[in-house]
């Protein structure tokens, strides 16, 4: 569903990251892929019945929250922005709901612009490598922007999930045949090069 800098429709990848929040990729993308087969649009959604939501998307988790939050967003989709999407991280955070990892997934696979979303997996594996020690997804995000140059940000959430999914796992991380795995601060027992220091 996400992946195609700048080519996926930026409401589809705005409620989708919404309805990923504690919910597993795979299920994930086959709840919006259900969702978006009935509702399209932003249109569609924002007059929906909350309860038809609720049912569609309860696979998810947190059905109930996440219905009255997609549908509410397109309200006001609607209402201010002629059911667009903005493209700018402000008016994105300004939205219920909508965090610093949602507003950056929009934003670099809706609109091709330069940002760092941080999930569990960038989280976790940019602290392993010892790239950072941070506590938090967002302190990762600052911390990494301050590391990597700009003209990287983009592929860097990809890059990450990829090898978190399939290399370094939460549990039993597969060390032995990581590409990576002589750069891991886990291995050479070096401190981080980059902090946050809020």
């Amino acid at each position: 569903m996400l992946g195609n800098f700048g080519n996926d429709d930026p409401w589809q990848t705005l409620i989708a990251t919404i309805l990923s929040a504690r919910s597993r990729d795979e299920t994930t993308e086959v709840v919006a892929r259900e969702l978006f087969a009935i509702y399209p649009d932003c249109a569609s959604l924002a007059a929906a019945p909350v309860r038809k939501v609720e049912k569609l998307i309860k696979r998810s988790g947190f059905y109930k929250t996440k219905a009255r939050r997609i549908i509410n967003v397109s309200k006001i989709l609607m209402a201010q922005y002629d059911g667009k999407v903005p493209a700018d991280m402000d008016s994105l955070l300004a939205l219920p709901g909508v965090g610093r990892k949602t507003a950056s997934c929009v934003l670099v696979f809706a609109f091709s612009t330069s940002a760092i979303p941080v999930d569990t997996h960038v989280h976790r594996i940019s602290n392993r490598l010892g790239w950072v020690r941070t506590k938090t997804p967002e302190k990762t995000e600052f911390a990494l922007r301050k590391l990597i140059q700009e003209t990287d940000w983009l592929p860097i959430n990809d890059l990450f999930v990829f090898h978190g999914k399939n290399i370094c796992k939460p549990i039993r991380p597969l060390c032995t045949i990581c590409s990576i795995e002589q750069f891991c601060a886990k291995r050479i027992k070096k401190k981080p090069v980059a902090r946050s220091r809020s």
